[in-house]
């Protein structure tokens, strides 16, 4: 079987409860947009392929949950990710100071070489906004990540912003390549993962339904 992909990396999306990270994952893989919310429970991942510089690119991106009983949970996949997207709702003041906390977890549990980018989402409810595009700007300056606002309803820089974060962690991993190379096997086995994760107890991993 010929194989369908070059190089398997791991991508999480962290940030509050509520600013819409499921449906940015669920509009970037499938083009979907469903606005019932459903909080993720533990984490949830979906599958994409992208061929960036003639390399074909499977990005894993984990979907995890924001409320504070499942962070132990949640905390566990951050050692194994290549690529964090730090995640705020602009029209909620408190998930953007919320980013700091985010941030300095992932200082603490990801590998030192973690790419990032923050995102601001619901860019199409401006009407609410508590978020100035400036202070976004502003934080991702300080922390030295790319900045983006974006809006799963509209479509609105989702694609830009996912390709964005998978090429920095090709370019931050360009050495290693020969090392990332995946398998023939086009999907993990989740079971194994969580076991190499120590994760026995607590909600399980599952394929991610776009229910946002």
């Amino acid at each position: 079987m010929a194989k369908q992909y070059d190089v398997l990396f791991r991508l999480l999306l962290l940030g509050d409860s509520g600013v819409g990270k499921t449906c940015l994952l669920c509009r970037f893989t499938d083009n979907e947009f469903h606005p019932s919310h459903i909080s993720t429970i533990g984490v949830d991942f979906k599958m994409k392929t992208l061929e960036i510089d003639g390399i074909k690119v499977r990005i894993q991106i984990w979907d995890t949950a924001g409320q504070e009983r499942y962070q132990t949970i949640t905390k566990q996949y951050y050692r194994r990710a290549q690529g964090i997207f730090l995640v705020y709702d602009i029209t909620s003041e408190r998930s953007f100071q919320h980013i700091m906390k985010w941030a300095s977890d992932v200082d603490e549990y990801a590998p030192d070489n973690i790419q990032r980018i923050l995102i601001g989402n619901k860019s199409d409810e401006e009407e609410k906004r508590q978020v100035a595009t400036e202070q976004g700007n502003k934080l991702a300056k300080d922390y030295g990540m790319d900045f983006f606002e974006t809006s799963a309803f509209t479509n609105h820089n989702i694609t830009e912003s996912f390709t964005r974060l998978a090429e920095q962690v090709l370019s931050a991993n360009k050495k290693d390549l020969d090392l990332l190379r995946a398998s023939v096997t086009d999907e993990l086995n989740l079971t194994a993962l969580e076991e190499e994760e120590g994760i026995t107890d607590g909600p399980a991993t599952s394929q991610k339904s776009c229910w946002c």
